[in-house]
């Protein structure tokens, strides 16, 4: 008679062995897991301060709040320089703007950035007013023209009168001259606006000068600050490459 594969059967394949009494059931070995590797922390960046030239009538306050959105762990020094010695500033600024030209240029990288319209600067009692927007050379014959000690224009008028006085030291004390009633100045419009006064108007110098406002700094000093000040000029976005 054929035996019955009952539960009871010893050793049937496929069941579930079972331990024997007594016996100490092994635990469950499970993995370990390994540790994940630790990031090697970033190297701070020593303290620094970004140092940027502007000659008077330079107006870089865009630049600079561009500046301070990307760049707010380093600080932006605005220092001005005078356009006499704004070649020997660059041994002192990160970068500058200046008046171009500039001296020793072949040692300098030099970006030009704008051209400024020139202005001739007048007594609010002036017959030059009478123009609506613009004078020309031959409407300054006759005049006095003051030249300051810091002129950037370099205009001369065959025609003019000579001032009776010596250059006074700087445009804004010409201004203040023109304001009392003699003569007239020449500057580059900003000059001009940053100098503003009730008792003074100015009209464009339609055939004089135009000045040029360039961005310049040694060539053997272009560092990553430099760079990044360069992309803000130019209209990089913080993404774009250099």
């Amino acid at each position: 008679m054929a035996k019955s594969g009952g539960s009871g059967a010893r050793g049937s394949r496929g069941g579930v062995r079972r331990p024997r009494p007594g016996a100490t059931a092994r635990p469950t070995r499970k993995a370990t897991p390994k540790p994940s590797p630790t990031p090697s922390p970033t190297p701070a960046e020593e303290p620094r301060t970004f140092t940027l030239g502007a000659v008077p009538g330079a107006t870089p306050g865009k630049w600079i709040g561009l500046w301070r959105e990307r760049m707010p762990h380093v600080p932006l020094e605005l220092r001005e320089i005078s356009v006499a010695t704004q070649r020997t500033a660059l041994a002192e600024v990160d970068a500058a703007l200046v008046r171009l030209p500039v001296e020793n240029a072949d040692e300098l990288h030099v970006i030009p950035l704008y051209d400024e319209l020139p202005v001739v600067v007048m007594s609010t009692e002036s017959a030059l007013t009478a123009a609506d927007d613009e004078v020309t050379l031959a409407d300054l014959s006759g005049e006095v023209v003051i030249v300051p000690a810091d002129d950037v224009l370099a205009v001369r008028i065959p025609d003019a009168a000579t001032p009776a006085f010596a250059p006074p030291a700087d445009t804004a004390e010409a201004i203040a001259t023109v304001a009392a009633g003699v003569g007239v100045v020449i500057v580059p419009m900003s000059l001009a606006r940053a100098h503003q006064r009730r008792d003074v108007e100015y009209r464009v110098l339609r055939d004089g000068p135009t000045s040029t406002v360039a961005l310049a700094w040694p060539r053997d000093a272009t560092t990553d600050d430099v760079e990044t000040f360069i992309g803000i000029v130019r209209g990089r976005t913080a993404r774009s490459s250099r």
